[in-house]
Protein backbone atom coordinates (compact mmCIF):
# COMPACT_ATOMS: atom_id res chain seq x y z
CA UNK A 1 0.00 0.00 0.00
CA UNK A 2 1.61 3.25 -0.92
CA UNK A 3 2.06 6.26 1.91
CA UNK A 4 -1.11 8.40 0.38
CA UNK A 5 -3.56 5.20 0.71
CA UNK A 6 -2.28 4.26 3.85
CA UNK A 7 -2.81 7.93 5.26
CA UNK A 8 -5.88 8.62 4.10
CA UNK A 9 -7.69 5.33 4.55
CA UNK A 10 -6.42 5.61 8.64
CA UNK A 11 -6.59 9.33 9.27
CA UNK A 12 -8.54 9.37 11.50
CA UNK A 13 -7.68 6.26 13.62
CA UNK A 14 -4.08 7.45 13.35
CA UNK A 15 -2.30 7.03 16.90
CA UNK A 16 1.01 8.51 18.22
CA UNK A 17 3.84 9.13 15.05
CA UNK A 18 7.33 8.40 15.20
CA UNK A 19 9.74 9.36 12.75
CA UNK A 20 13.65 8.11 12.13
CA UNK A 21 16.36 9.40 10.56
CA UNK A 22 17.86 6.93 8.08
CA UNK A 23 21.57 7.89 6.69
CA UNK A 24 23.04 5.85 5.06
CA UNK A 25 25.83 5.28 2.62
CA UNK A 26 24.75 6.61 -0.48
CA UNK A 27 21.42 8.31 0.82
CA UNK A 28 19.93 10.26 3.57
CA UNK A 29 15.83 9.46 4.30
CA UNK A 30 13.22 10.38 7.21
CA UNK A 31 10.44 8.40 7.23
CA UNK A 32 7.40 8.52 9.88
CA UNK A 33 5.81 5.90 11.52
CA UNK A 34 2.36 4.53 12.37
CA UNK A 35 3.04 3.35 16.14
CA UNK A 36 0.35 1.18 16.10
CA UNK A 37 0.57 -0.17 13.24
CA UNK A 38 3.95 0.09 12.40
CA UNK A 39 2.73 1.26 8.69
CA UNK A 40 5.29 3.78 7.11
CA UNK A 41 2.96 7.24 6.05
CA UNK A 42 5.62 9.18 4.37
CA UNK A 43 9.32 9.91 3.64
CA UNK A 44 11.69 11.34 1.36
CA UNK A 45 14.83 10.35 0.04
CA UNK A 46 18.25 12.38 -0.61
CA UNK A 47 21.07 10.99 -2.46
CA UNK A 48 24.63 11.83 -0.88
CA UNK A 49 27.85 12.19 -2.85
CA UNK A 50 30.56 10.20 -2.20
CA UNK A 51 34.58 11.44 -3.11
CA UNK A 52 37.39 9.59 -4.29
CA UNK A 53 40.56 11.97 -3.73
CA UNK A 54 42.93 9.34 -3.89
CA UNK A 55 42.60 5.45 -5.05
CA UNK A 56 40.86 3.80 -1.89
CA UNK A 57 40.18 6.92 -0.54
CA UNK A 58 36.52 7.15 0.09
CA UNK A 59 35.24 10.87 1.85
CA UNK A 60 31.73 12.19 2.68
CA UNK A 61 31.07 15.97 3.68
CA UNK A 62 29.56 16.07 6.75
CA UNK A 63 27.91 19.74 6.04
CA UNK A 64 25.63 17.60 3.30
CA UNK A 65 25.12 14.99 5.37
CA UNK A 66 23.50 17.70 8.18
CA UNK A 67 21.86 19.51 5.25
CA UNK A 68 20.51 16.47 3.79
CA UNK A 69 18.90 15.17 7.40
CA UNK A 70 17.26 18.87 7.26
CA UNK A 71 15.97 18.96 3.45
CA UNK A 72 14.52 14.69 4.38
CA UNK A 73 12.78 16.18 7.27
CA UNK A 74 10.86 19.48 5.64
CA UNK A 75 10.17 17.58 2.45
CA UNK A 76 8.54 14.41 4.72
CA UNK A 77 6.84 16.93 7.05
CA UNK A 78 5.23 19.18 3.71
CA UNK A 79 4.12 15.56 2.44
CA UNK A 80 2.76 14.56 5.78
CA UNK A 81 0.55 18.13 5.82
CA UNK A 82 -0.67 17.27 2.57
CA UNK A 83 -2.18 13.82 3.76
CA UNK A 84 -4.28 15.91 6.07
CA UNK A 85 -1.60 14.18 9.10
CA UNK A 86 -1.24 16.82 11.89
CA UNK A 87 3.11 16.42 12.14
CA UNK A 88 2.31 17.33 15.56
CA UNK A 89 1.80 13.89 16.08
CA UNK A 90 5.07 12.63 16.01
CA UNK A 91 6.28 12.13 19.52
CA UNK A 92 9.74 11.18 19.00
CA UNK A 93 12.84 10.50 16.59
CA UNK A 94 15.06 8.02 16.15
CA UNK A 95 18.50 7.78 14.24
CA UNK A 96 20.29 5.15 12.39
CA UNK A 97 23.36 5.25 10.46
CA UNK A 98 26.16 3.90 8.08
CA UNK A 99 28.44 2.97 10.90
CA UNK A 100 31.79 3.24 11.51
CA UNK A 101 32.23 6.41 9.69
CA UNK A 102 34.80 8.91 10.94
CA UNK A 103 33.89 12.71 11.77
CA UNK A 104 36.11 15.23 13.67
CA UNK A 105 34.68 18.67 14.47
CA UNK A 106 35.56 21.67 16.46
CA UNK A 107 33.08 21.90 19.34
CA UNK A 108 33.39 26.25 19.62
CA UNK A 109 32.62 26.73 15.87
CA UNK A 110 30.37 23.44 15.13
CA UNK A 111 32.46 23.23 11.87
CA UNK A 112 33.89 19.85 10.56
CA UNK A 113 38.08 19.84 10.82
CA UNK A 114 37.97 16.94 7.45
CA UNK A 115 36.03 15.35 5.59
CA UNK A 116 34.07 11.92 6.73
CA UNK A 117 36.09 9.59 6.18
CA UNK A 118 33.54 6.59 4.98
CA UNK A 119 33.61 2.84 6.62
CA UNK A 120 34.76 1.31 3.37
CA UNK A 121 38.02 3.77 2.88
CA UNK A 122 41.52 1.91 2.42
CA UNK A 123 44.06 4.89 2.99
CA UNK A 124 45.27 3.51 6.49
CA UNK A 125 46.15 0.21 5.34
CA UNK A 126 49.71 0.96 6.31
CA UNK A 127 48.78 2.37 9.73
CA UNK A 128 46.87 -1.42 10.01
CA UNK A 129 50.11 -3.34 8.49
CA UNK A 130 52.46 -1.53 11.30
CA UNK A 131 49.68 -2.08 14.43
CA UNK A 132 49.84 -6.06 13.11
CA UNK A 133 53.31 -6.18 12.85
CA UNK A 134 53.74 -4.85 16.09
CA UNK A 135 51.27 -7.35 18.14
CA UNK A 136 52.56 -10.89 19.23
CA UNK A 137 52.85 -13.16 16.46
CA UNK A 138 51.50 -10.74 13.72
CA UNK A 139 48.16 -11.31 14.96
CA UNK A 140 44.93 -9.32 13.62
CA UNK A 141 42.92 -10.70 16.14
CA UNK A 142 45.42 -9.21 18.98
CA UNK A 143 42.42 -7.16 20.86
CA UNK A 144 39.32 -9.04 19.85
CA UNK A 145 38.95 -10.07 23.46
CA UNK A 146 38.01 -6.93 24.02
CA UNK A 147 36.69 -5.71 21.82
CA UNK A 148 35.17 -8.54 19.30
CA UNK A 149 37.06 -7.19 16.13
CA UNK A 150 39.93 -7.74 14.39
CA UNK A 151 42.28 -4.99 13.26
CA UNK A 152 41.03 -3.53 9.83
CA UNK A 153 41.03 -0.65 8.11
CA UNK A 154 37.18 -0.95 8.18
CA UNK A 155 36.89 0.33 12.28
CA UNK A 156 36.65 4.23 13.63
CA UNK A 157 39.92 3.95 15.74
CA UNK A 158 42.50 4.09 13.00
CA UNK A 159 40.60 6.43 10.79
CA UNK A 160 41.14 9.19 13.89
CA UNK A 161 44.87 7.93 14.28
CA UNK A 162 44.89 8.97 10.97
CA UNK A 163 43.12 12.24 10.85
CA UNK A 164 45.30 13.24 13.94
CA UNK A 165 48.46 12.41 12.46
CA UNK A 166 47.87 13.85 8.91
CA UNK A 167 45.39 16.47 9.28
CA UNK A 168 46.64 19.70 10.75
CA UNK A 169 43.87 21.69 11.67
CA UNK A 170 42.76 18.28 13.49
CA UNK A 171 45.96 17.53 15.51
CA UNK A 172 45.76 21.14 16.62
CA UNK A 173 42.02 21.19 17.72
CA UNK A 174 43.08 17.75 19.76
CA UNK A 175 45.58 19.77 21.55
CA UNK A 176 43.79 22.91 22.41
CA UNK A 177 41.26 20.92 23.49
CA UNK A 178 38.23 21.88 20.79
CA UNK A 179 38.12 18.64 19.19
CA UNK A 180 34.78 16.14 19.29
CA UNK A 181 34.98 12.59 17.35
CA UNK A 182 31.90 11.11 16.87
CA UNK A 183 30.53 8.79 14.13
CA UNK A 184 27.52 9.94 12.22
CA UNK A 185 25.15 9.13 15.05
CA UNK A 186 26.85 11.91 17.21
CA UNK A 187 27.31 14.41 14.19
CA UNK A 188 23.76 14.28 13.85
CA UNK A 189 22.64 14.03 17.86
CA UNK A 190 24.84 17.29 18.47
CA UNK A 191 24.03 19.45 15.90
CA UNK A 192 19.94 18.43 15.91
CA UNK A 193 20.19 19.19 19.76
CA UNK A 194 21.77 22.65 19.27
CA UNK A 195 25.28 22.42 17.96
CA UNK A 196 27.62 24.71 19.74
CA UNK A 197 24.92 25.91 21.79
CA UNK A 198 24.24 23.35 23.98
CA UNK A 199 24.48 19.81 21.37
CA UNK A 200 24.50 16.28 23.04
CA UNK A 201 27.88 14.35 22.57
CA UNK A 202 26.66 11.14 22.82
CA UNK A 203 26.55 7.83 20.94
CA UNK A 204 25.15 4.39 21.50
CA UNK A 205 27.01 1.02 22.16
CA UNK A 206 26.20 -0.30 18.83
CA UNK A 207 27.39 2.20 17.28
CA UNK A 208 30.72 2.53 19.79
CA UNK A 209 31.38 -1.24 19.59
CA UNK A 210 32.61 -0.30 15.88
CA UNK A 211 35.61 2.17 17.03
CA UNK A 212 37.84 -0.69 18.78
CA UNK A 213 37.68 1.71 21.73
CA UNK A 214 34.90 0.11 23.34
CA UNK A 215 35.22 -2.73 25.69
CA UNK A 216 32.30 -5.26 24.82
CA UNK A 217 32.12 -6.96 28.29
CA UNK A 218 32.61 -3.29 30.40
CA UNK A 219 30.02 -1.51 27.89
CA UNK A 220 32.57 1.49 27.98
CA UNK A 221 35.13 3.26 26.23
CA UNK A 222 38.38 1.27 27.35
CA UNK A 223 41.48 3.42 28.65
CA UNK A 224 43.68 0.50 27.53
CA UNK A 225 42.02 0.30 23.69
CA UNK A 226 42.30 4.19 23.76
CA UNK A 227 46.21 4.46 24.30
CA UNK A 228 47.20 1.75 22.19
CA UNK A 229 45.48 3.85 19.13
CA UNK A 230 47.07 7.43 21.15
CA UNK A 231 43.31 8.64 20.93
CA UNK A 232 42.62 11.03 23.79
CA UNK A 233 39.73 9.96 26.02
CA UNK A 234 38.20 13.47 26.43
CA UNK A 235 36.98 13.78 22.45
CA UNK A 236 34.88 10.61 22.32
CA UNK A 237 30.97 10.96 22.48
CA UNK A 238 29.20 9.76 26.44
CA UNK A 239 28.13 6.29 25.41
CA UNK A 240 24.15 5.46 25.88
CA UNK A 241 21.64 3.08 25.76
CA UNK A 242 20.01 2.69 22.43
CA UNK A 243 16.24 3.82 23.49
CA UNK A 244 16.90 7.06 25.89
CA UNK A 245 15.68 10.23 25.60
CA UNK A 246 19.24 12.04 24.77
CA UNK A 247 18.00 15.55 24.08
CA UNK A 248 15.20 17.80 21.85
CA UNK A 249 15.54 18.78 18.50
CA UNK A 250 16.16 22.44 18.39
CA UNK A 251 14.80 23.54 15.05
CA UNK A 252 13.07 23.17 12.43
CA UNK A 253 9.05 21.99 12.00
CA UNK A 254 9.63 19.38 14.92
CA UNK A 255 11.58 21.51 17.29
CA UNK A 256 10.92 20.40 20.70
CA UNK A 257 10.47 16.77 19.83
CA UNK A 258 12.66 14.37 21.84
CA UNK A 259 15.41 12.42 19.33
CA UNK A 260 15.05 9.24 21.77
CA UNK A 261 16.47 6.17 19.33
CA UNK A 262 19.79 5.22 17.80
CA UNK A 263 21.30 2.14 16.64
CA UNK A 264 24.15 1.97 13.87
CA UNK A 265 21.98 0.88 10.50
CA UNK A 266 22.67 -3.39 10.88
CA UNK A 267 21.71 -3.45 14.55
CA UNK A 268 18.25 -1.10 13.47
CA UNK A 269 17.45 -3.54 11.03
CA UNK A 270 17.86 -6.74 13.45
CA UNK A 271 15.37 -4.87 15.73
CA UNK A 272 12.82 -3.73 12.26
CA UNK A 273 12.84 -7.51 11.67
CA UNK A 274 11.94 -8.42 14.97
CA UNK A 275 15.06 -10.69 15.68
CA UNK A 276 14.52 -10.35 19.28
CA UNK A 277 15.08 -14.23 20.00
CA UNK A 278 18.72 -15.88 20.70
CA UNK A 279 19.37 -17.75 16.83
CA UNK A 280 17.52 -15.48 14.70
CA UNK A 281 19.34 -13.49 12.08
CA UNK A 282 18.75 -11.23 9.21
CA UNK A 283 20.71 -10.05 5.97
CA UNK A 284 20.75 -6.34 4.73
CA UNK A 285 21.83 -5.84 1.21
CA UNK A 286 22.97 -1.84 1.03
CA UNK A 287 26.04 -0.61 -0.19
CA UNK A 288 27.54 -3.63 2.08
CA UNK A 289 26.13 -6.73 2.82
CA UNK A 290 25.60 -7.57 6.35
CA UNK A 291 24.54 -10.71 8.42
CA UNK A 292 23.45 -10.55 12.08
CA UNK A 293 22.61 -13.38 14.18
CA UNK A 294 21.25 -12.40 18.04
CA UNK A 295 23.33 -14.70 20.39
CA UNK A 296 21.62 -13.28 23.58
CA UNK A 297 23.05 -11.59 26.38
CA UNK A 298 26.44 -13.53 26.13
CA UNK A 299 28.93 -12.07 23.48
CA UNK A 300 30.13 -15.42 21.42
CA UNK A 301 33.91 -14.99 20.20
CA UNK A 302 33.92 -16.46 16.39
CA UNK A 303 36.11 -18.89 15.27
CA UNK A 304 35.64 -18.32 11.57
CA UNK A 305 36.24 -14.86 10.70
CA UNK A 306 33.37 -12.88 12.09
CA UNK A 307 32.61 -10.13 14.34
CA UNK A 308 31.31 -10.24 17.93
CA UNK A 309 29.28 -7.06 18.06
CA UNK A 310 26.48 -5.34 20.19
CA UNK A 311 23.38 -5.82 18.67
CA UNK A 312 21.31 -3.38 20.90
CA UNK A 313 20.48 -2.55 24.46
CA UNK A 314 16.60 -0.94 24.73
CA UNK A 315 16.82 0.80 27.56
CA UNK A 316 19.15 2.57 30.38
CA UNK A 317 18.22 -0.50 32.80
CA UNK A 318 17.62 -3.46 30.30
CA UNK A 319 20.25 -5.62 29.39
CA UNK A 320 22.64 -5.33 26.41
CA UNK A 321 22.07 -8.31 23.39
CA UNK A 322 25.10 -9.05 21.20
CA UNK A 323 24.78 -10.70 17.52
CA UNK A 324 27.66 -12.45 15.20
CA UNK A 325 27.80 -10.40 12.19
CA UNK A 326 29.27 -11.30 9.01
CA UNK A 327 30.19 -8.19 6.65
CA UNK A 328 30.56 -8.41 3.31
CA UNK A 329 32.14 -4.46 1.97
CA UNK A 330 30.69 -4.19 -1.42
CA UNK A 331 27.30 -5.36 -2.37
CA UNK A 332 24.96 -2.80 -3.72
CA UNK A 333 28.06 -0.60 -4.68
CA UNK A 334 29.13 -2.88 -7.16
CA UNK A 335 25.64 -1.74 -9.69
CA UNK A 336 26.78 1.53 -8.81
CA UNK A 337 30.55 1.19 -9.93
CA UNK A 338 29.00 -0.95 -13.17
CA UNK A 339 26.59 2.26 -13.64
CA UNK A 340 29.03 5.32 -12.88
CA UNK A 341 32.44 3.64 -13.77
CA UNK A 342 31.97 1.48 -16.71
CA UNK A 343 28.38 2.88 -18.08
CA UNK A 344 27.36 -0.51 -18.94
CA UNK A 345 24.05 0.10 -17.28
CA UNK A 346 22.18 3.49 -16.62
CA UNK A 347 20.14 1.75 -13.41
CA UNK A 348 19.81 -1.13 -11.06
CA UNK A 349 16.34 -1.53 -12.39
CA UNK A 350 18.39 -2.27 -16.02
CA UNK A 351 20.56 -4.73 -14.51
CA UNK A 352 18.33 -6.94 -13.09
CA UNK A 353 17.16 -7.11 -17.17
CA UNK A 354 20.43 -7.25 -18.49
CA UNK A 355 21.31 -10.33 -16.18
CA UNK A 356 17.59 -11.91 -16.65
CA UNK A 357 17.98 -11.62 -20.24
CA UNK A 358 20.93 -14.17 -19.74
CA UNK A 359 19.92 -16.31 -17.10
CA UNK A 360 23.81 -17.46 -16.18
CA UNK A 361 27.50 -15.38 -15.90
CA UNK A 362 28.53 -18.73 -18.22
CA UNK A 363 31.18 -19.45 -16.30
CA UNK A 364 32.26 -15.82 -15.74
CA UNK A 365 32.68 -14.68 -12.08
CA UNK A 366 33.17 -11.45 -10.27
CA UNK A 367 34.74 -10.67 -7.01
CA UNK A 368 34.12 -7.02 -6.27
CA UNK A 369 37.35 -6.96 -3.12
CA UNK A 370 37.19 -3.02 -4.16
CA UNK A 371 38.19 -2.24 -0.44
CA UNK A 372 39.86 -5.77 0.60
CA UNK A 373 37.84 -8.63 1.31
CA UNK A 374 36.05 -8.27 4.73
CA UNK A 375 34.37 -11.35 6.58
CA UNK A 376 35.24 -13.99 6.73
CA UNK A 377 38.71 -13.38 5.64
CA UNK A 378 39.62 -9.55 6.33
CA UNK A 379 42.22 -9.55 3.89
CA UNK A 380 43.01 -5.82 2.90
CA UNK A 381 45.65 -6.61 0.12
CA UNK A 382 42.72 -8.28 -1.91
CA UNK A 383 41.30 -6.09 -5.36
CA UNK A 384 38.79 -7.11 -7.41
CA UNK A 385 38.87 -9.50 -10.42
CA UNK A 386 36.95 -10.92 -12.97
CA UNK A 387 37.56 -13.73 -14.31
CA UNK A 388 36.50 -16.85 -16.49
CA UNK A 389 35.95 -14.46 -19.45
CA UNK A 390 36.09 -15.83 -23.09
CA UNK A 391 35.05 -13.94 -26.22
CA UNK A 392 31.34 -15.37 -25.86
CA UNK A 393 31.16 -13.32 -22.59
CA UNK A 394 28.96 -9.72 -22.93
CA UNK A 395 27.46 -7.12 -20.57
CA UNK A 396 24.82 -9.38 -19.64
CA UNK A 397 26.88 -12.10 -18.04
CA UNK A 398 28.65 -9.47 -16.12
CA UNK A 399 25.42 -8.18 -14.82
CA UNK A 400 24.65 -11.90 -14.09
CA UNK A 401 28.29 -12.28 -11.95
CA UNK A 402 27.42 -9.21 -10.31
CA UNK A 403 24.68 -10.22 -8.99
CA UNK A 404 26.02 -13.72 -8.41
CA UNK A 405 29.00 -12.36 -6.54
CA UNK A 406 26.63 -10.56 -3.54
CA UNK A 407 25.17 -13.90 -3.38
CA UNK A 408 27.96 -15.63 -2.89
CA UNK A 409 29.31 -13.56 -0.29
CA UNK A 410 26.48 -13.97 1.65
CA UNK A 411 27.32 -17.77 1.15
CA UNK A 412 30.52 -17.12 2.64
CA UNK A 413 29.52 -15.47 6.03
CA UNK A 414 26.24 -18.06 6.22
CA UNK A 415 28.40 -20.68 6.24
CA UNK A 416 30.97 -19.41 8.70
CA UNK A 417 27.97 -18.41 11.17
CA UNK A 418 26.30 -22.04 10.60
CA UNK A 419 29.58 -22.95 11.72
CA UNK A 420 30.04 -21.31 14.77
CA UNK A 421 26.76 -21.73 16.08
CA UNK A 422 26.28 -25.20 15.16
CA UNK A 423 22.83 -24.47 14.43
CA UNK A 424 22.29 -24.16 10.65
CA UNK A 425 19.75 -21.03 9.53
CA UNK A 426 16.43 -23.13 8.00
CA UNK A 427 15.42 -19.65 5.82
CA UNK A 428 17.08 -16.18 5.73
CA UNK A 429 15.30 -13.04 6.67
CA UNK A 430 16.35 -10.28 3.78
CA UNK A 431 15.86 -6.39 4.06
CA UNK A 432 17.68 -3.36 2.30
CA UNK A 433 17.44 -1.26 -0.99
CA UNK A 434 19.00 -4.38 -3.46
CA UNK A 435 15.89 -6.80 -2.21
CA UNK A 436 13.59 -5.11 -5.01
CA UNK A 437 15.62 -7.08 -7.20
CA UNK A 438 13.58 -10.22 -7.71
CA UNK A 439 16.22 -12.15 -9.61
CA UNK A 440 19.08 -11.15 -6.65
CA UNK A 441 16.40 -12.78 -4.21
CA UNK A 442 15.98 -16.30 -6.22
CA UNK A 443 19.40 -16.40 -6.86
CA UNK A 444 20.42 -16.26 -3.05
CA UNK A 445 17.92 -19.20 -2.39
CA UNK A 446 19.39 -21.00 -5.07
CA UNK A 447 22.94 -20.53 -3.72
CA UNK A 448 22.12 -20.64 -0.08
CA UNK A 449 19.76 -23.65 -0.69
CA UNK A 450 17.24 -22.48 1.73
CA UNK A 451 14.03 -20.25 1.43
CA UNK A 452 15.01 -16.54 1.32
CA UNK A 453 11.96 -14.10 3.48
CA UNK A 454 11.30 -10.67 2.36
CA UNK A 455 9.23 -8.45 4.53
CA UNK A 456 6.20 -6.47 2.02
CA UNK A 457 7.59 -3.28 3.86
CA UNK A 458 11.78 -3.45 2.92
CA UNK A 459 12.30 -0.18 5.54
CA UNK A 460 13.30 -2.23 8.07
CA UNK A 461 16.15 -0.15 9.12
CA UNK A 462 14.39 2.70 9.98
CA UNK A 463 11.37 1.00 11.37
CA UNK A 464 13.81 -0.45 14.00
CA UNK A 465 15.18 3.02 14.66
CA UNK A 466 11.36 4.09 15.34
CA UNK A 467 10.78 1.26 17.36
CA UNK A 468 13.60 2.16 19.87
CA UNK A 469 12.97 6.02 19.77
CA UNK A 470 8.88 5.05 20.25
CA UNK A 471 9.61 2.10 23.03
CA UNK A 472 11.92 5.08 25.16
CA UNK A 473 11.27 5.86 28.50
CA UNK A 474 9.27 9.61 28.85
CA UNK A 475 7.94 8.46 25.70
CA UNK A 476 6.43 5.01 25.56
CA UNK A 477 4.20 4.97 22.66
CA UNK A 478 5.52 1.86 21.08
CA UNK A 479 5.25 -1.75 22.73
CA UNK A 480 8.42 -3.56 21.89
CA UNK A 481 6.33 -6.87 23.40
CA UNK A 482 6.49 -9.95 21.43
CA UNK A 483 2.57 -9.84 21.67
CA UNK A 484 1.91 -6.38 20.49
CA UNK A 485 4.27 -6.39 17.48
CA UNK A 486 2.90 -6.42 14.60
CA UNK A 487 1.95 -9.50 12.19
CA UNK A 488 4.74 -8.72 9.24
CA UNK A 489 3.70 -9.68 5.57
CA UNK A 490 6.08 -11.20 3.40
CA UNK A 491 7.13 -12.94 0.06
CA UNK A 492 9.56 -16.34 0.13
CA UNK A 493 11.48 -17.17 -2.67
CA UNK A 494 12.27 -20.95 -2.41
CA UNK A 495 15.36 -22.65 -3.69
CA UNK A 496 15.03 -23.60 -7.50
CA UNK A 497 18.08 -25.53 -8.73
CA UNK A 498 19.73 -28.93 -6.95
CA UNK A 499 22.38 -28.58 -4.77
CA UNK A 500 24.94 -29.94 -7.22
CA UNK A 501 24.61 -27.28 -9.43
CA UNK A 502 24.61 -24.49 -6.71
CA UNK A 503 27.76 -26.05 -4.87
CA UNK A 504 29.59 -26.70 -7.86
CA UNK A 505 29.10 -22.76 -8.86
CA UNK A 506 30.14 -22.28 -5.33
CA UNK A 507 33.79 -24.08 -5.77
CA UNK A 508 34.31 -21.85 -8.46
CA UNK A 509 33.36 -18.63 -6.55
CA UNK A 510 36.04 -19.76 -3.36
CA UNK A 511 38.73 -20.47 -6.63
CA UNK A 512 38.13 -16.85 -7.95
CA UNK A 513 38.26 -15.71 -4.29
CA UNK A 514 41.62 -16.95 -4.16
CA UNK A 515 43.36 -15.42 -7.23
CA UNK A 516 41.77 -12.22 -5.66
CA UNK A 517 44.00 -12.36 -2.71
CA UNK A 518 47.82 -10.88 -1.74
CA UNK A 519 47.67 -8.42 -4.86
CA UNK A 520 48.17 -4.92 -2.83
CA UNK A 521 50.64 -4.40 0.35
CA UNK A 522 50.80 -1.02 1.21
CA UNK A 523 54.61 -1.02 3.17
CA UNK A 524 57.09 -0.68 0.09
CA UNK A 525 60.45 -0.84 1.10
CA UNK A 526 62.52 1.90 0.34
CA UNK A 527 66.30 2.20 -0.53
CA UNK A 528 68.77 4.33 1.21
CA UNK A 529 67.44 7.58 -0.77
CA UNK A 530 63.87 7.39 0.31
CA UNK A 531 62.90 5.67 -3.35
CA UNK A 532 61.06 2.60 -3.80
CA UNK A 533 63.69 0.26 -4.63
CA UNK A 534 62.22 -2.11 -7.69
CA UNK A 535 64.54 -4.96 -6.25
CA UNK A 536 63.10 -4.48 -3.04
CA UNK A 537 60.90 -7.41 -3.70
CA UNK A 538 63.28 -10.04 -3.70
CA UNK A 539 61.51 -12.53 -5.96
CA UNK A 540 60.69 -9.50 -8.82
CA UNK A 541 64.61 -9.01 -8.11
CA UNK A 542 65.32 -12.66 -8.95
CA UNK A 543 62.88 -12.34 -11.94
CA UNK A 544 64.50 -9.23 -13.27
CA UNK A 545 68.34 -10.17 -12.75
CA UNK A 546 67.35 -13.53 -14.53
CA UNK A 547 65.75 -12.13 -17.38
CA UNK A 548 68.60 -10.37 -18.00
CA UNK A 549 71.05 -13.37 -17.68
CA UNK A 550 69.06 -15.30 -19.97
CA UNK A 551 68.89 -12.16 -22.40
CA UNK A 552 71.92 -12.14 -22.41
CA UNK A 553 72.85 -15.90 -22.47
CA UNK A 554 70.69 -15.80 -25.86
CA UNK A 555 72.60 -13.13 -27.37
CA UNK A 556 75.66 -14.60 -26.79
CA UNK A 557 74.44 -18.01 -28.30
CA UNK A 558 73.02 -16.18 -31.43
CA UNK A 559 76.16 -14.70 -31.91
CA UNK A 560 77.85 -18.12 -31.39
CA UNK A 561 75.47 -19.86 -34.12
CA UNK A 562 75.93 -17.13 -36.51
CA UNK A 563 79.82 -17.49 -36.47
CA UNK A 564 79.33 -21.15 -37.23
CA UNK A 565 77.06 -20.81 -40.14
Amino acid sequence: MNGTMAASSHRIMLGPLVAAIDQGTSSTRFLVFNSKTAELLSHHQVEIKQSFPKEGWVEEDPKEILQSVYECMERTCEKLTQLNIDISNIKAIGVTNQRETTLVWDKETGEPLYNAIVWLDLRTQSTVERLINKTPGRNKNHLKHKTGLPISTYFSAVKLRWLMDNVDEVHQAVVSHRAMFGTVDSWLIWCLTGGKSGGVHCTDVTNASRTMLFNIHTMDWDPELCKYFGIPMEILPRVRSSSEIYGLMKSGALSGIPISGCLGDQSAALVGQMCFQDGQAKNTYGTGCFLLRNTGVKPVMSEHGLLTTVAYKLGRDKPACYALEGSVAIAGAVVRWLQDNLGIIGSSEELEKLAASVGTSYGCYFVPAFSGLYAPYWEPSARGIICGLTQFTNKSHLAFAALEAVCFQTREILDAMNQDSGIPLTQLQVDGGMTSNKLLMQLQADILCIPVVKPSMPETTALGAAMAAGAAEGVSVWSLNPEDLSEVTSEKFEPQINPEESEFRYARWKKAVEKSMNWETMEPVCNGNGETSIFSSVPLGFYIIGSMLMLIGAKYLTGQYNKNK
